[in-house]
């Protein structure tokens, strides 16, 4: 399939800047997979679409404070760098902003005595970067929280940018979806019988890049860290077993889990069609790993049966992934119409329940 087949118009008076009061006040728009049947509700109404029985699969990571205003240590340029993944105590994967930062290039932070230096120029701003010490304790101090590049407006509780069960540090954007829930409509939907389930995607650099091929088969997604513990995967097992429904929040919550039933198979989530021959759901097994599974249009499903996710940018994987659930015509139909309904677009924009 071809890049523009994932494209359509979004003015940007749809983007949300800021995040609504409460976080369940939030849209929700139903849509039917089948049928492309859709229905307009809030988010609060989500516990009349979970059953009992249902286990609904979070994604408990945590946005650390990754974007750090720094200057070239030579010249004193302004530069930028945007923390990505930790590989040991003192080097980062990062993208860096900022002219001829090459390899050696030296980096100081104002406000504290870490310096930094370019060990390696990876893929385009992608950088390898060691710190003078760790860094991990005074992020704190000298990162801030890393919105996305269209969100121009300064929150004023960096809290709002993180899910209320987030608990592993280490991602660099919020799995979006998931900022709907309050601790109140989790334990809602508790009380009416559906269990939660946990994983934990770090969210990495493919939330900050687009997709740039234009036939989508040679997009190559980075990989990031997934882990799904043994009592999970065996709440999500037991539960399908029984035929319960296995709800992810979020696109990450996706990855992972899609990824942990393909490992159950001998697979690889570089190559999801190695496994093909496996019956129609596949339990899914504990694991931690880095995953670069790529899902767009013709990808098997194995285990996710309903998916909640905001409504995401044109050409991105995010997008290719929900219309490999729910069909492409389906999806981009639903976008038409929640813009015509002016529904609110991206991460602190409004949901959609995909069933």
């Amino acid at each position: 399939m071809k890049l523009s087949d994932f494209d359509y118009d979004l003015p940007e008076s749809f983007i949300a800047q800021t995040p609504l009061e409460p976080r369940d006040s939030s849209r929700l728009m139903l849509l039917d997979r089948h049928t492309g049947e859709i229905e307009h509700h809030h988010f609060r109404d989500i516990t009349d679409m979970i059953h009992p029985g249902d286990v609904l699969v979070l994604n408990t990571t945590r946005v650390i404070p990754a974007r750090l205003a720094a200057v070239k240590a030579e010249t004193g340029g302004a530069a930028e760098v945007l923390l990505l993944r930790q590989l040991d105590d003192t080097r980062w994967r990062a993208l860096v902003g900022g002219k001829n930062l090459r390899e050696g290039a030296n980096l100081a932070f104002p406000g504290s005595q870490v310096t930094a230096t370019v060990e390696q120029v990876l893929d385009g701003p992608e950088r390898l970067v060691a710190f003078s010490q760790p860094v991990n304790d005074l992020l704190q101090e000298i990162g801030k929280t890393p919105l996305p590049p269209y969100i121009h407006v300064q929150l004023e509780d960096d809290e709002r940018y993180q899910t209320v069960y987030s608990r592993q540090q280490g991602s660099a954007a919020a799995p979006t979806a998931g900022l709907h829930f309050t601790p109140e409509l989790l334990f809602s939907l508790k009380e009416n019988g559906v269990q939660l389930a946990y994983c934990t995607l770090h969210i990495g650099l493919d939330t900050f890049q687009p997709v740039k091929a234009e036939d989508i088969q040679e997009h190559h997604m980075h990989s990031e860290r997934a882990i799904l513990d043994a009592a999970n995967a065996r709440i999500i097992n037991d539960a399908k077993l029984a035929g319960g429904r296995i709800i992810a929040v979020g696109t990450t919550t996706a990855r992972t889990l899609e990824t942990a039933a393909i490992l159950s198979a001998g697979g690889s989530p570089a190559d999801p069609q190695a496994s093909e021959n496996i019956c129609p759901w596949r339990p899914v097994v504990a694991f931690e790993r880095d995953t670069d599974l790529f899902i767009y249009p013709g990808y098997r499903w194995r285990v996710v049966d309903a998916l909640i996710t905001n409504f995401h940018l044109p050409r991105s994987s995010l997008l290719m992934m929900i219309s490999a659930f729910a069909g492409r015509e389906h999806v981009l139909n639903a976008y038409e119409v929640a813009k015509q309904n002016q529904y609110r677009f991206f991460s602190f924009g409004d949901a959609m329940f995909i069933r």
